[in-house]
């Protein structure tokens, strides 16, 4: 567990980046560590599925299970993850989590290999991964703001979530071929691996960070996660991210239950075509991620939120037209995949960047939580929304609609003052005095 701060320690200001992002040797190190920590996290969700279909041969009922078990963290945790990075230095949470998956996968191994796994502890390790990466996720989101300067922040970002988007492109390539060439257990230790390249990186991290004043008393979990929710409820900018973040992932998550059976039933594409067709928003993603760092200085933040928000989500407007197999029906949805990546990840990086600027450094990390917590948590209502209006109306149809839901996120966004933001962050805003106090941190405790 991180040991708090001593507040009788001396002062010690945060030093300045170094002028240039990547001459920052810190923020080199953020940087490798999430890369491959995220490397690590994404081949693992092929790695552990596969473990116990090939291993355990896991039934499709179990496998669901599996699944279910390692996504219910962020339903579950979120909320007490914001609220304890807001406490804690990031580089401390992110260490131990990495710490954490290493062991996690490295016992997953072990067990595995000593034949001593059953589904029970693949369930509670999978569901261990998943909540030690939520602590990682949100700390990682959190940590930018401590780390860098306030005008490097898209730039910082855009970095940040283009090694992302190359991890869920490569990440889950890599957990299949390294099934496919060693064999499910070594491909869980090679996973682990990751992880603990992760931590050394991260470990490396020698610039204070400025933490947030703690009381002498300070609040019980609860009420710190309901300052949280406070602030984005009271918050118009971020009351807004909210809420085009929820009606993105209920119509998104519609949209996919309906368009992966579009796929194979309307469309009569093999397996082979439907993996190509999802993996082509990972190429877009990436694209999207580079161009955030130019894009929103040059035309302002809202008009990119909007535009990108319009064009990612209203391009699968296009599917339902496709008929069949035909010449055309592979690229035009290689394209559609590419441009809703390339949407997506632009909204989501220049999103993330005026979250980072609005919020006071003490609310970071329950800022970030809130927000996921309100985006993920509509996500399984939207796909039993999703199967039953395929159901009841068709393929095709309940794609057109779902498809067309998706298009409330921008809408939401056009009608709120994310609309009205210019090419400058705007500036951090009110906060109550507990919240948003800084103090130095103790330098002693930074190695």
């Amino acid at each position: 567990m991180p040991v708090p701060s001593d507040s009788s320690a001396e002062p010690h200001s945060r030093r300045p980046a170094p002028t240039g992002l990547w001459r920052d040797a810190d923020f080199r190190r953020l940087w490798a560590g999430q890369t491959a920590s995220q490397l690590g996290e994404h081949a693992s969700l092929v790695v552990l599925p596969l473990l116990a279909v090939l291993t355990l041969h896991a039934s499709a009922g179990q496998l669901g299970v599996l699944r279910a078990v390692g996504q219910a963290p962020i339903l579950l945790l979120s909320l007490f993850a914001g609220a304890w990075v807001d406490r804690w230095r990031t580089r401390t949470t992110m260490v131990l989590t990495d710490a954490g998956r290493a062991l996690a996968l490295g016992a997953v191994a072990a067990a595995c290999l000593l034949g001593g796994l059953g589904m029970p502890g693949l369930l509670m390790l999978a569901f261990t991964v998943g909540a030690l990466s939520v602590f990682f996720d949100v700390a990682y989101q959190a940590s930018l703001v401590r780390l860098v300067e306030r005008d490097q922040l898209v730039r910082g970002n855009s970095a940040l979530e283009g090694s992302r988007s190359a991890a869920q492109i490569g990440g889950p390539a890599l957990g299949g071929a390294l099934v496919s060439l060693l064999s499910a257990p070594i491909a869980a230790a090679s996973g682990a691996l990751f992880f603990a390249l992760s931590f050394l990186s991260i470990r490396g991290i020698r610039r204070a960070e400025t933490m947030p004043e703690r009381p002498d008393a300070p609040p019980r979990m609860w009420r710190r996660i309901r300052e949280g929710l406070r602030f984005v409820a009271g918050d118009s900018v971020l009351r807004a991210v909210c809420l085009a973040s929820a009606a993105f992932q209920f119509s998104f998550a519609a949209t996919m239950t309906v368009y992966l059976l579009f796929l194979p039933r309307e469309l009569h594409l093999s397996g082979g075509a439907v993996g190509l067709a999802l993996a082509a928003a990972g190429p877009g993603a990436l694209l999207g991620s580079l161009l955030a760092a130019r894009l929103p200085s040059r035309f302002g933040y809202g008009a990119v939120l909007v535009g990108a928000a319009a064009l990612g989500d209203g391009v699968f407007l296009c599917v339902p037209a496709l008929h069949g197999a035909s010449a055309v029906t592979v690229p035009a949805l290689l394209a559609v995949g590419f441009v809703f990546g390339f949407g997506g990840q632009l909204v989501n990086v220049t999103v993330m960047a005026v979250r980072q600027a609005v919020t006071p450094d003490g609310l970071q990390g329950r800022a970030a939580a809130t927000i996921t917590f309100a985006g993920m948590g509509l996500t399984p209502l939207g796909s039993l929304a999703g199967g039953f209006l395929a159901g009841e109306w068709g393929l095709r149809t309940g794609l057109l609609v779902t498809a067309a839901g998706m298009l409330l996120s921008p809408v939401v966004m056009a009608l709120s003052p994310l609309a009205r933001l210019g090419r400058d962050l705007p500036a951090p805003h009110d906060t109550p005095p507990a919240a948003g106090r800084t103090r130095s941190p103790d330098p002693a405790r930074e190695s």
